[in-house]
């Protein structure tokens, strides 16, 4: 599990065709990386990735058919920025909001305007995916969490205060860009809950 409170922003070193899917290397940049181990999780721009090899400054993830298909990874050039974070522990903060590094969809930057010292955001998202998104809820867009201040039947903004922009991939993520939205969980386990109760109430009759 994550929080979507971004740790350090790295840049992809290399890919590597492996049989069919692709094996990354990912330069670490400011991400601290002393303790690191083998097997360990770390979210990419939200994706959780399993670390088969690591040194001082890199570490190396598989990604198969699946998470290159349903997410941004396999479109990335070498040398793009990541958003970092490592598994979070059970006595961190949870700063952002429970995020399992299993992306939901692919959305799009449709505008970025300034507000105040902030800016606004806002996103397209496959129509799947709207009916999780509420204004005030919580997203998490490229491995950042992010409130949700408008939604709509096509579309959703959020606020970005400098320091996400300047320490994140944000800085250089450019209207028209792929991004990638994990939604809610509570959203989730929510509607099955829902979608699950008329089933369970007639077998209780």
């Amino acid at each position: 599990m994550f929080t979507g409170i971004i740790e350090g922003v790295g840049h992809l070193a290399a890919h590597e065709p492996r049989g069919g899917d692709v094996r990354f290397t990912f330069a670490t940049g400011t991400l601290s990386f002393d303790d690191v181990r083998l097997g360990e999780s770390i979210a990419v721009n939200g994706v959780c990735l399993t670390v088969i090899a690591f040194d001082a400054g890199s570490f190396q993830a598989d990604a198969s058919n699946e998470t290159l298909a349903l997410t941004t990874l396999g479109a990335l050039p070498v040398g793009a920025r990541i958003n970092l974070e490592r598994a979070m522990r059970p006595s961190d903060r949870l700063g952002g909001h429970l995020v399992s590094g299993h992306v939901d969809g692919i959305g799009r930057v449709l505008s970025v305007h300034d507000d105040a010292r902030a800016q606004r955001w806002r996103f397209a998202a496959p129509a799947p995916l709207l009916k999780y998104i509420a204004k005030k809820g919580s997203i998490c867009v490229d491995g950042v969490s992010l409130t949700v201040n408008e939604v709509d039947a096509e579309a959703f903004e959020v606020a970005l205060i400098p320091h996400t922009v300047a320490n994140t991939r944000f800085e250089q993520t450019a209207v028209g860009d792929p991004v990638n939205l994990e939604i809610d969980l509570v959203a989730r386990y929510v509607e099955r809950l829902l979608g699950a109760r008329p089933a369970a109430d007639g077998a209780d009759a």
